[in-house]
């Protein structure tokens, strides 16, 4: 009688599942190192474009002198004019000069804008005694500097009543001008170096609705033209 016999070389059934298994880890492996790659490559394709703009934008863009800071849509106020700004203010503060004077820097200059009790009585283009040293200290700041000047007379929007002047425009302008002829008369500065405006009520600064707002209005601004505006 043949026996019969296992045998024992007999293939496992599920043999596949662990080939299967090691595949699906193989391809696993494979595909995270292609997205490992493609995300390094990415990045270097990004900072390589952001470098070529940098390039092109440095060529195409005029060079900025360190003294301007520039803000996109808005005109740069020259630094040397922030500078003159502080100067002045603390050479008028250092002498006492505070009450009635606002000192600004904008992109047309330095502006040292003086109420007019500072200067004048009321309906007078006459300038009071007292108020001349104050005025001999802005000649001097003037004789240091090479800026242009413009003095600008203002006023408030109530009708003037006097036998003098019959507008606001033409008390505006006389006392723009009795300024400049007091810095060339008493302060030998050329006249070259000035010009006069008068706005009369046409460039408040505050509301005429109110005392305040008009006694702001009544002024007279003594404009240091900004030096960038000068062309080499």
């Amino acid at each position: 009688m043949k026996r019969k016999f296992k045998d024992m070389h007999t293939d496992n059934p599920d043999r596949w599942v662990i080939s299967y298994a090691d595949f699906i880890t193989l391809m696993f492996a494979f595909f995270t190192a292609l997205y490992a790659i493609s995300q390094v490559d990415l990045w270097k394709l990004e900072r390589f474009s952001t470098s070529l703009k940098d390039a092109f934008k440095a060529e195409e863009t005029p060079k900025v002198q360190p003294t301007t800071t520039i803000i996109e849509g808005i005109k740069p106020i020259y630094i040397g004019d922030i500078q003159l700004q502080r100067s002045v203010q603390d050479i008028l503060n250092k002498a006492g000069f505070v009450e009635g004077i606002t000192i600004t820097s904008s992109t047309k200059g330095v502006n040292i804008s003086l109420s007019d009790f500072t200067i004048f009585d009321k309906g007078s283009a006459k300038i009071k005694e007292e108020a001349k040293p104050l005025l001999s200290l802005v000649a001097e700041i003037i004789k240091n500097t090479n800026h242009h000047i413009v003095v600008e007379g203002h006023t408030d929007n109530i009708p003037i009543r006097s036998s003098t002047y019959s507008s606001n425009w033409e008390l505006s302008t006389a006392r723009a001008s009795a300024v400049i002829v007091y810095f060339i008369n008493d302060h030998k500065i050329p006249p070259e170096r000035f010009s006069a405006a008068g706005y009369g009520e046409y460039k408040p600064v505050a509301s005429n609705s109110t005392a305040e707002g008009r006694n702001k209005n009544r002024r007279v601004d003594i404009l240091f033209l900004s030096m960038s505006n000068i062309k080499s």
